[in-house]
């Protein structure tokens, strides 16, 4: 017998501790080098850990859910032994406890959630959903990039044999066709469609996970942020017209020149850096008593992927071009899909935008994310009347919000940074001639 020890990687020093998601290997199944075991996710990213040689499972040391830290061993792979054609049912700890202490149905539908070999692959939020309510993945079509079974797929798979018993246990009721059903979401309900027979729903749902490490990262953050920033926003409006003029004439060679189709991010990202560059102060951090002024623009981005929201930085954006920030922004979107963000991509930071306008918002108060001192809200754009020389036209209008930390910025330098921002997407030129 010749035992590797498999260790969860070397996190960085701000992540203390790590938790491990689904083991998708058992003892005494074989392992391919190089394979995905598990995954691990940490408050920022989810770590891939492979096998660093073929072999067999020989022993999983830490179970899923379990916390673990740097280069702490959570398996052992036996590399000179040949896999067994029945695996020993050595099942992890919490599954085991759980089969003891509950009904016989519950223990064989944890059972039954282990994925078989024709089984289409998961999301680690997906599968862990799908071990804890036993639900077979080979009985789960997946929607996801790839044929991937996403969390909607495994809530909806958990949900639906809990409305056909909902519907046996009510013969009277108008029959509710499955696709009407609603399912839970996490961590609340979704609305009921207005035009469903409410009489086919004769229970409560309610269903209870603990916060994932990022989501609870997420809410530290925040609180923090609330607690130790004096914030104030600011508003203005902004005439999207000329930059609206400006990628219609331009998409199509941009997009054929560069490889990537020109958006409106690059504007606000380099308008950023415009008043950023006149107002330096919003580029600047507190650190105890004293004020940390920034010789470079690193800007995050903030984006919604499935296991909340993550910002990753765009570093040294005064040195790219508006084709560098548009693939560097569809990067991010892609890693954040699929849960490849690294620890390095989402560190650091200077200055943060959020654009709420993708998801049809209007106006809101962006929070600071610590230690930077300022954040921009962008929302969506929405043709509007508008007074022009004593007229009034009807022009594509977006709402700019500019939240700061008044204990080093004063409404002056906050007010006329998001002036300069209204200045330079009005004018687009300036941005290209750094005026």
């Amino acid at each position: 017998m010749a035992l590797i020890d498999i260790k969860v990687p070397q996190l960085s020093e701000s992540v203390a501790e790590a938790t491990l998601l689904t083991w998708k290997k058992k003892p005494g199944e074989p392992v391919a080098q190089d394979e995905i075991l598990i995954e691990i996710e940490t408050d920022k990213v989810v770590l891939e850990v492979p096998a660093p040689e073929a072999g067999v499972m020989a022993q999983i040391v830490k179970n899923d859910g379990e916390s673990v830290t740097s280069d702490e061993v959570i398996a052992k792979i036996d590399t000179e032994a040949k896999p067994q054609t029945s695996p020993s049912p050595v099942a992890p700890v919490k599954a085991a406890e759980l089969a003891a202490s509950a009904p016989t149905a519950v223990a064989s539908a944890v059972a039954s959630a282990a994925p078989s070999a024709g089984a289409a692959a998961a999301m680690p939020a997906a599968a862990k959903i799908m071990a804890e309510q036993g639900v077979n993945p080979s009985d789960v079509a997946g929607t996801g990039r790839g044929g991937r079974i996403t969390k909607g797929d495994a809530l909806q798979a958990a949900a639906a044999p809990k409305a056909q018993t909902t519907q046996a246990s009510a013969p009277a009721a108008k029959p509710v066709a499955a696709s009407q059903m609603p399912s839970l979401t996490i961590p609340a309900l979704q609305p009921v469609e207005a035009d469903l027979d409410l009489a086919a729903y004769t229970d409560r749902p309610e269903q209870r996970v603990p916060m994932s490490r990022l989501r609870a990262r997420i809410a530290e953050r925040l609180l923090q942020s609330q607690a130790t920033n004096a914030i104030l926003t600011t508003f203005n409006e902004v005439n999207m017209k000329p930059v609206i003029d400006m990628r219609n004439l331009y998409k199509d060679k941009f997009e054929k020149q560069h490889g990537v189709k020109l958006g409106f991010m690059s504007f606000f990202v380099r308008a950023a850096v415009h008043a950023l560059r006149k107002f330096p102060l919003l580029n600047a951090s507190i650190d105890g008593n004293d004020v940390v002024y920034h010789g470079y623009f690193d800007i995050g981005i903030a984006v919604g992927s499935p296991r909340g929201l993550v910002v990753p930085i765009l570093r040294n954006v005064d040195q790219m071009s508006f084709a560098d920030i548009e693939k560097a922004i569809a990067d991010f979107g892609a890693k954040a899909r699929d849960g490849k963000l690294t620890i390095e991509e989402l560190t650091g930071g200077t200055f943060s935008i959020s654009n709420g306008g993708v998801f049809g918002s209007m106006l809101s108060t962006p929070i600071i994310n610590p230690p930077q001192s300022a954040i921009l809200g962008i929302h969506a754009t929405k043709d509007r009347p508008v007074v022009e020389d004593g007229q009034i036209v009807i022009r594509p209008m977006n709402y700019l919000a500019m939240s700061y930390d008044h204990r080093l910025i004063d409404g002056r330098e906050a007010v006329l940074s998001l002036v300069a921002m209204k200045e330079a997407l009005e004018d687009p030129a300036r941005l290209l001639l750094d005026l």
